[in-house]
């Protein structure tokens, strides 16, 4: 298929780009960032410039007229992944996040409802239940959490995530167009996970409302290219997530350690270390499961391994 990836200069995009290639698809790579005109490097995606927010240049952009420079334009794309947005806030006002997350996404929608585009695979977050970013304090109602759980986003990075599924879902009900929102947690690749997980596996007190979920950006990328060659029909949502807790933690155990008061409850468990966030659905009807740890990548005590051990390695 003919695979446009939005948001390909991020973490997630950087590692979907090469995957789908791996898989067969013919794959454009695009964001707001210009590249270089020279000859590109042998197998690299073709790049195109894009403002997400500009509804001009993503309908150019999704119909395929943005591509090539010389001959036939290639028309509308197969399917296309969403991961343009930015990725938390904190960093620009609280407008500049609610805005340019979901106008970018609006936009990408309507241009894939009027060029007729099969598939649209959109990255959501997480943070559209109500973790990580709430001002007030706030606690998920059940652990693990999966997609029944109700959502109540407080902040504008959370609150744009959860309207832009509704969004897609808008599109499906108007359209022939078929969305599957991804809910990753905490992306993590080889140069991230010293860094932002390190600390947390050294620190087993270290409190975590996600219940210490993460994902490796391979493995999410893999779920992205399930989402793109799935035949789901309509709009579903699916989270996003590893099997473990960072470092390995007691969810239940740590859960009450680090959060004494909560009326969280405590579900059932396949294992001690599971994480906070259930990927059952994505299992069932994506046939996905992740196959990285963070003990690929982390000794117990958070230092960075001497290299990467293969998931069949670990012992």
């Amino acid at each position: 298929m003919r695979v446009l990836v939005t948001g390909a200069a991020g973490k997630v995009g950087k590692a979907t780009v090469p995957h789908l290639q791996a898989a067969g698809h013919s794959v454009t790579a695009s964001d707001r960032f210009g590249r270089s005109f020279d000859r590109p490097d042998p197998g690299a995606a073709p790049h195109v410039t894009a403002d997400l927010t500009d509804a001009g240049q993503v309908f150019s952009l999704v119909g395929g007229f943005t591509e090539t420079e010389a001959g036939p334009k290639p028309g509308r794309f197969d399917a296309v992944v969403h991961a343009g947005a930015i990725p938390a806030p904190g960093r620009h006002a609280p407008h500049t996040v609610f805005g340019n997350n979901l106008m970018g996404l609006f936009h990408v929608v309507e241009a894939c409802v009027r060029w007729q585009v099969p598939r649209l695979v959109n990255i959501s977050s997480e943070t559209a239940a109500g973790f990580l970013f709430a001002e007030r304090p706030w606690y998920p109602a059940y652990l693990p959490v999966d997609e029944d759980l109700p959502d109540a986003p407080q902040d504008p990075y959370g609150l744009a995530k959860l309207l832009g599924e509704q969004v897609c879902a808008a599109a499906v009900r108007r359209s022939d167009l078929r969305c599957v929102s991804l809910r990753p947690t905490w992306v993590q690749d080889a140069g991230s996970y010293a860094r932002n997980l390190g600390p947390s596996v050294a620190d087993p007190e270290e409190p975590s409302l996600t219940g210490w979920s993460y994902i490796d950006a391979g493995d999410l990328a893999a779920a992205i290219r399930l989402a793109v060659e799935c035949d789901l029909t309509g709009h579903e949502v699916f989270y996003i997530a590893a099997d473990d807790t960072i470092g390995g933690r007691d969810l239940h155990a740590s859960w009450r350690r680090a959060f004494p008061d909560s009326p969280t409850e405590l579900r059932p468990v396949e294992r001690p270390d599971a994480s906070g966030i259930s990927t059952g659905k994505a299992r069932r009807l994506l046939g996905w499961r992740p196959e990285v740890s963070w003990a690929d990548h982390l000794n117990p005590d958070g230092t960075p391994r001497a290299r990467a051990v293969p998931a069949e390695g670990r012992a």
